[in-house]
């Protein structure tokens, strides 16, 4: 395919693994956003999206452009091809995809890869083809291997196999980063692929059969505080016992979602996928807890009182996951909210938004 932007200028980044990059940079240097680029935020609905959105708009963004799934369908190639000839932005944060928990992704391993393919390859495919010179890509901590070495480093990926129970997903988003970094390299664009780690926050997922696990916790343990029903529908006395997938050993990192969204605005305005060998950079905490402390944390958080039954005949998942974020840090970048803080801010938005669950 011929290169629209005429000829490339660049300069070879520093290697790791054995990998060379090329990321061109016109003019000697690919210019930060500036409060007036035009962006496109796709998926400002979901959880991380609508962080990003605020932040954005918080730090005096003011040239936004969203559209709901209705106006846009990102799976249909002609829809997103119309938009981006129409609108013509400058700048794109790919933060759609379908998502979903363990039981969500092993029940529907097909709509997972399918979807987030299609988003992917239409969103950044047309972004490149009109002209888009700056992306930043949102992907998943899932896409390292199950038996990587902790913490996760960046170098680690396409090193070994994928955790089983949501391997089409993780690919689907490995796509995503070869995606953006094969356009840095034979075309010069600046497309930057970050990897956050386990989110959780306002506007979060909380049913039980497509959220994820601390959304999940929360409401399992709320409607068990006050007797609601449990899930098969059983009549149930306030207090009453919880079950919870697994063993609780797996260990898990957990990033408040706002905190999440600081940090793609700060790469925004500090970063380039030519600062980074491998064009993509952890974001998360570096820090974990099992599963069952995380549980026995949102219990004492929600109040609720009786036991805890762990169902080992249950999938645990990977059994460890916590990033390495010593690049991110380097930048100057650090989460500020700390999970304690975060669970009870993510438990006082469900109550007041209960009636819409």
């Amino acid at each position: 395919m011929k290169n629209e932007w005429g000829p490339i200028r660049g300069r070879v980044c520093g290697t790791r693994a054995g990998r060379i990059a090329l990321f061109p940079r016109e003019g000697g240097a690919i210019q930060s956003a500036s409060k007036d680029t035009r962006i496109y935020l796709a998926g400002h609905r979901g959880l991380v999206g609508g962080a990003i959105l605020r932040a954005l708009e918080d730090g005096g963004y003011s040239n936004l452009l969203t559209r709901t799934h209705a106006e846009l369908d990102l799976t249909e190639q002609q829809q997103v091809r119309e938009f981006f000839a129409e609108e013509r932005p400058e700048l794109v944060i790919l933060a759609a995809a379908k998502v979903g928990g363990i039981l969500a992704n092993w029940e529907k391993p097909y709509e997972f890869i399918q979807e987030n393919l299609a988003i992917e390859l239409n969103v950044i495919h047309e972004a490149w083809r009109s002209g888009v010179k700056r992306l930043l890509f949102l992907g998943s901590s899932c896409i390292y291997p199950r038996e990587a070495p902790q913490p996760l480093k960046e170098e680690y990926l396409l090193t070994g196999p994928l955790e089983e129970t949501n391997r089409p997903y993780a690919l689907a988003k490995i796509a995503g980063i070869e995606l953006c970094r094969s356009l840095n390299r034979e075309y010069g664009t600046d497309y930057l692929a970050l990897m956050p780690t386990n989110l959780y926050g306002p506007w979060d997922n909380f049913d039980l059969k497509t959220s994820h696990v601390l959304p999940a916790m929360i409401r399992k343990f709320h409607e068990a505080k006050l007797g609601l029903p449990g899930e098969a529908g059983e009549p149930r006395e306030p207090h009453a016992p919880v079950t919870l997938w697994g063993t609780g050993t797996p260990r898990r990192e957990l990033l408040y979602v706002d905190d999440l969204a600081d940090a793609v605005v700060f790469l925004l305005e500090n970063a380039h996928a030519a600062d980074l060998p491998l064009g993509l950079i952890n974001v998360g905490t570096g820090e974990d807890v099992t599963i069952r402390e995380l549980a026995e944390l949102v219990q004492h958080l929600v109040g609720h009182e009786g036991e805890i039954h762990w169902d080992e005949s249950k999938p645990d998942g990977t059994p460890r996951k916590v990033m390495d974020v010593s690049a991110l840090a380097q930048l100057g970048w650090s989460p500020k909210v700390e999970l304690r803080k975060g669970v009870k801010r993510t438990y006082r938005w469900y109550l007041q938004h209960l009636e819409d669950k």
